[in-house]
């Protein structure tokens, strides 16, 4: 049996190969938009993809399954609850397919999503897509009533662990997915080992986990609605070429150079979003409208086309191109800790706390502002006094950066504490504990 695992690290989601070496034949499981990575796989192993497996429709991601189907005339199949616009193959539960002589059999299991499946491969290893992760669960609540949704994956964990505890689980999301609160970064587990520690599969009845697992603090990406739209609408082809463009015009400029090149020089009015931070795509997401057109200042051509290749992955398949060599004018002036210390004790400027509401409630500075940097281009500058220098801090400076650069585009004089953040801070802090946790 031919097996491959593969991990797109910035959303935390994961994809497969799997086949017969010896006939030649092989599927790929929820493939990514880019899907060179599979078609250089299997020919390096001597295989051709015959088919598409969708354990659902994405939320979080384009798939790749419109580009295998226009480019290579691969067949896609998915379970007919997803009533996509596109041409496919139903799933049945129990139904068996085979790659070769691997016997792939499909359990219906719905709760993430009402047509989602997973796949048992050779009766050894289970492809859990959006439902059993290492450590976790899906979250509920992204296609129906969070409390609908919860009902349904609980029955369908419970079925997951009827399987024998020595089968391979391996997940469709990973450690820094939004579909999942409580992830591991492990890429694989077993049946038995998240039967003895997965605090999803401890719950004793139906009622237990709903009233848990419906409460969803993690944010809902903006871009979930067009992805869905995407991946349930025609077959997406392959994306237009980013090509490099002497003038940015009436754009929306993105920079995804790192926050220090950004605060040392940047074009005026753009956004920070570094592509080599951690969830550079989902960050990009909550910052941007797909309708607008958009330009990427990058440092060189390799670290615009990785950008493109982050945007497209979340739904901005129309990019308006790049530039490296431009008019850099605008600056900004970053905070050290030490002299944000100094700067409060002045009051001579105001804090704005834009980490994520739990992470506030763990330990934030006294009398500091708190907007999620998500929410600002939203939000703008209520609430803030433009009169005063305004200090963006986060936990360890990447999300300090995005705001800022988002703030000082609305005409705030912004500063971002890019070297740590909260972490770091040695001044007092004060925590919050809300009613109802524990």
């Amino acid at each position: 049996m031919l097996f491959r695992q593969f991990v797109d690290d910035d959303l935390g989601c994961a994809s497969y190969l799997i086949g017969d070496s010896a006939t030649g034949e092989a599927f790929v499981v929820d493939p990514a938009y880019a899907i060179e990575q599979y078609l250089e796989a299997a020919e390096a192993d001597g295989v051709r993809i015959v088919r598409v497996l969708e354990t659902h429709t994405h939320a979080d991601h384009v798939s790749g399954h419109g580009r295998f189907a226009l480019e290579h005339g691969v067949p896609v199949s998915v379970h007919a609850v997803a009533d996509p616009a596109f041409p496919y193959e139903p799933l049945e539960d129990e139904q068996i397919l085979r790659a070769g002589s691997v016997a792939v059999r499909v359990l219906h299991t719905p709760g993430h999503r009402p047509e989602h499946c997973a796949f048992v491969v050779a009766e050894r290893l289970v492809l859990t897509g959006d439902s059993l992760f290492v450590g976790d669960a899906a979250r509920p609540d992204l296609a129906v009533d969070a409390r609908e949704g919860a009902e349904g994956l609980f029955h369908s964990l419970q079925r997951l662990t009827q399987l024998p505890d020595a089968y391979d689980v391996y997940p469709g999301h990973v450690a820094g997915s939004l579909c999942g609160a409580a992830m591991s970064p492990a890429r694989s587990t077993t049946i038995g080992a998240e039967k003895r520690a997965n605090v999803a599969l401890s719950f004793g009845n139906v009622q237990e986990f709903i009233t848990t697992s419906a409460v969803v603090s993690t944010p809902r990406p903006p871009t979930t609605a067009r992805v869905v739209e995407l991946n349930r609408g025609p077959f997406v082809g392959a994306p237009t070429p980013l090509d490099r463009v002497r003038e940015i015009g009436e754009a929306t400029v993105l920079d995804v150079r790192p926050a220090a090149a950004h605060a040392a020089g940047h074009v005026h009015g753009a956004f920070n979003v570094p592509v080599s931070a951690s969830s550079f795509a989902t960050r990009a997401g909550f910052i941007l409208d797909p309708e607008e057109r958009i330009v990427l200042h990058a440092g060189d051509d390799d670290e615009a086309q990785r950008a493109a290749r982050g945007l497209r992955s979340v739904g901005f398949l129309e990019l308006a191109g790049y530039v490296t060599d431009v008019d850099a004018t605008a600056s900004s002036r970053p905070v050290e800790l030490e002299e944000l210390e100094r700067l409060l004790e002045e009051g001579s400027v105001q804090v704005l706390d834009v980490r994520e509401k739990s992470e506030r409630d763990e330990g934030y500075i006294p009398g500091s502002l708190h907007i999620p940097y998500r929410l600002l281009r939203e939000t703008g500058t209520d609430g803030l006094d433009r009169t005063k220098p305004v200090v963006t801090i986060c936990e360890t400076g990447t999300r300090a950066s995005i705001a800022a650069s988002v703030l000082a585009a609305a005409g705030l004089d912004a500063r971002p504490v890019l070297d740590g953040g909260l972490e770091s801070w040695r001044g007092q802090t004060v925590s919050f504990r809300r009613c109802g946790s524990t």
